[in-house]
């Protein structure tokens, strides 16, 4: 596969979603062939890319042919590859979950998918700050509309919600933008990694506060305390196969948190470098807390869903937090165990909701459902990978985070706080399985007609959910070379040299390791 690719997972749902509309917008049964078969080139086009970037060389795709940093520049790595096929692979789950009936609960649910796709996959990909904020821009409207999917009044008040969140982290976005390109003259990443290092005494202060209002905007993304309130609402009101997709939008800020303080303000970064990196790592321990008192205060299984989602972030965040490859390298293992765990466990929610009348999720006693079984049984073993119990691949990444942490001057506050809300987190899914699987009777439910979603006798959803949980298996099982590649991009990230050499030219690698 060759570079010229890099662009394909923006360019294939970029193509999709305006086609399905323009096309396909009064066949829903077509839509969902060709919204199925995009995802799965998709899938096919990350999967090339992760084994072209496998080879540790860092590659600019320029469009137009225009030089950086001038033009519009992707690149990818391993670091950027990594999370393009993990956005792809969650992706088809959700593509397939969904059409098993709820892209009929509303219009439009593949196209505004489709754009979803297109501004997750180019904000992993970009090399601009500009177009990340273009894509975070395309993501976030497409977002609106999956969230409003359906309808219904607690949608609509968590959509108004959510949209004002956000319109203000685009506003404090451009700021950022503005602030930082008037003190260095660029936004490309790369050309920013060899400036900031040159911005005199007199512009300090401009970039300080630049850099400050940037991770300011990460963090609400990534969900991070005190920032997080908004995804909560917003995730629980959301329809399952959205909420499932959204569990690698908070990701999405957490990459930005990586790219920002690896590449364009580290560790030689100067006062700019210092600003925020302090603050991650006592923002992230209090992201656990706040996270694992939600799971054991939720009153239902998707409010409980929402706050492990908050709670990983903590965990994920604080491995990112410690210097070194092995920090690294234990938040990008959380970043995939997370993200699976996660959407699973919305899926399960929407499959209990649909089985249970009138009770939905609520975490109270009720009569049976249908599949119990099979529906308990995934909801076990997702709730033992999101909880971090051994065997599945919670507890590698946990452990890899507690060992990655050992000679960290905050070890001891690491440890407690991490193992501390890790029970309580365990209290909280025992507490949710016991109510909804093992208190709740064997009778019938009460024929409540459930809300548009799939059927309660279908094996198919409750296999979409199992496939997600199974790739926390297969993180454990394969653990070992997994993390050996996460290894590799963790290092290749701590490199900047090489990506500025790589999209710059040899002559900036040089300026950039002041040889």
């Amino acid at each position: 596969m060759s570079g010229a690719w890099i662009i394909a997972p923006v360019l294939l749902p970029a193509l999709a979603a305006p086609f399905l509309i323009l096309a396909l917008r009064h066949d829903l049964g077509r839509q969902r062939r060709v919204s199925l078969a995009a995802t799965w080139l998709l899938l096919l086009a990350a999967a090339g890319l992760y084994a072209l970037a496998s080879d540790g060389v860092t590659r600019p795709y320029l469009l137009g042919d225009w030089p950086a940093p001038f033009g519009i520049v992707l690149v990818l790595d391993r670091l950027s590859a990594t999370m393009v096929l993990l956005a792809a692979v969650l992706a088809v789950v959700v593509a397939h979950y969904a059409a098993r009936g709820w892209d009929a609960a509303g219009r439009h649910f593949h196209p505004l998918f489709h754009f979803q796709l297109m501004g997750i996959n180019g904000a992993f990909l970009t090399g601009d700050v500009f177009n990340l904020f273009v894509f975070f821009e395309v993501m976030l409207i497409a977002s609106y509309g999956l969230l409003l999917h359906g309808g219904g009044p607690r949608r609509i008040g968590a959509g108004f919600h959510y949209v004002a969140i956000n319109l203000v982290g685009s506003t404090l976005f451009l700021f950022a933008v503005g602030l930082i390109y008037a003190v260095t003259g660029t936004l490309n990443m790369a050309d920013l990694a060899r400036k900031v290092r040159e911005v005199g005494a007199g512009d300090e202060a401009l970039l300080r506060t630049g850099a400050s209002l940037l991770f300011v905007v990460f963090a609400l993304k990534a969900a991070l305390v005190p920032l997080h309130w908004w995804l909560p609402r917003a995730y629980a009101a959301a329809p399952a196969p959205v909420a499932a997709l959204f569990a690698v939008m908070t990701k999405v800020g957490a990459y930005c948190i990586i790219r920002a303080s690896t590449l364009m303000f580290g560790v030689e970064g100067g006062a700019a470098a210092q600003i925020a990196a302090p603050l991650i790592a006592p923002a992230a321990l209090a992201t656990l807390v706040v996270g694992a008192a939600g799971v054991l205060a939720s009153r239902s299984l998707s409010d409980l869903t929402c706050f492990a989602i908050v709670w990983s972030m903590g965990s994920l965040l604080v491995a990112a937090a410690l210097p070194g490859v092995g920090g690294l390298t234990a938040a990008l293992y959380y970043t995939l165990h997370s993200t699976l765990a996660g959407a699973a466990l919305f899926l399960i929610a929407d499959l209990v909701a649909a089985r249970r009348g009138r009770w939905r999720d609520r975490l109270a006693e009720s009569p049976g459902m249908a599949q119990v079984s099979s529906v308990g049984g995934v909801f076990f073993l997702a709730a033992i990978a999101m909880a971090g119990l051994p065997p599945l691949s919670g507890f590698v990444g946990k452990v890899m985070i507690l060992d990655a942490s050992r000679d960290a001057p905050a070890a001891a506050w690491i440890w407690a706080v991490l193992l501390g809300t890790s029970l309580v987190v365990i209290v909280g899914f025992a507490r949710a399985g016991s109510l909804l699987f093992w208190k709740s009777g064997s009778a019938a439910g009460d024929g409540d007609a459930p809300e548009n979603g799939p059927a309660r006798g279908r094996a198919g959803p409750v296999a979409a959910a199992a496939l997600l949980v199974a790739g926390t298996a297969l993180l454990t099982a394969f653990a070992g070379p997994v993390t050996r590649h996460l290894e590799a991009a963790a290092r290749q990230a701590l490199d900047p040299a090489s990506y500025v050499g790589a999209v710059l030219g040899p002559v900036s690698e040089t300026r950039l390791s002041g040889r």
